[in-house]
């Protein structure tokens, strides 16, 4: 009973009420903007009240209205932010875009989307990613959001299954993108030369898109001459 408790009040202090007003919700979007701003500029360290309010140039009862709890707060801002990224994602299922690419140039052209996805929103999600360690329910939330974006390109690899020459083309491409996701994440939070010599993004992703092709397309001979 004492742990039911306890998650129902961890639940209350997390919910954000929803402002009604046009004035209130245009205030809150400009909190939840700065609020970005200030995680890309200075991690959660830099994430108070004061520089919040001082940054969306509203006052603190702005703040309060919506929340008494610092962590809601920050959770709100850390789902604004990844909902920029989720935006980019949808490139991923766009059918236009990749219709009638040959095997070999959409993998090439989904990783290099996936790599340029972490670069575009470095500043957001390297504080967000090194945070997850010690934040528990932003590593809830991260791992469904992952979740999330691993579907949506692995489906879109599975769209040349038949050009997959591993026995079990859903679990070379989960694999696939496990490792390249993995690589994103290491260069975005630690930097291009934690794991291996430092190289340019181009070159990063070159190599990413090689690694991929011949481990979906091992008996493609083009597969293994391109780069």
């Amino acid at each position: 009973m004492i742990r039911m408790a306890t998650t129902e009040r961890r639940t209350e202090s997390l919910e954000i009420r929803e402002p009604r007003q046009e004035r209130t919700r245009r205030a809150w979007a400009r909190v939840l903007d700065a609020g970005v701003s200030l995680v890309e500029e200075g991690g959660y360290e830099a994430f108070t009240i004061a520089a919040l309010c001082e940054k969306a140039q509203v006052a603190p009862r702005a703040l309060y209205d919506r929340t008494t709890s610092k962590d809601a707060l920050f959770l709100a801002v850390y789902e604004h932010g990844i909902s920029r990224v989720a935006a980019d994602q949808s490139v991923f299922a766009d059918t236009d875009r990749w219709q009638a690419l040959p095997a070999d140039t959409l993998i090439t052209a989904a990783v290099t989307e996936l790599t340029a996805l972490f670069r575009r929103h470095a500043a957001f999600l390297k504080p967000v990613l090194l945070l997850s360690g010690a934040h528990p329910e932003v590593l809830r939330r991260g791992r469904s959001h992952v979740h999330a974006l691993a579907d949506v390109f692995t489906a879109l690899l599975l769209t040349v299954r038949d050009e997959i020459t591993h026995p079990d083309p859903d679990t070379a491409v989960r694999q696939c993108f496990a490792t390249v996701f993995s690589a994103c994440v290491v260069r975005t939070a630690h930097g291009p030369d934690f794991a291996t010599e430092e190289v340019d993004h181009s070159t990063f992703t070159d190599h990413l898109a090689l690694m991929a092709r011949r481990s979906l397309l091992a008996a493609s001979p083009a597969a293994g001459h391109r780069v």
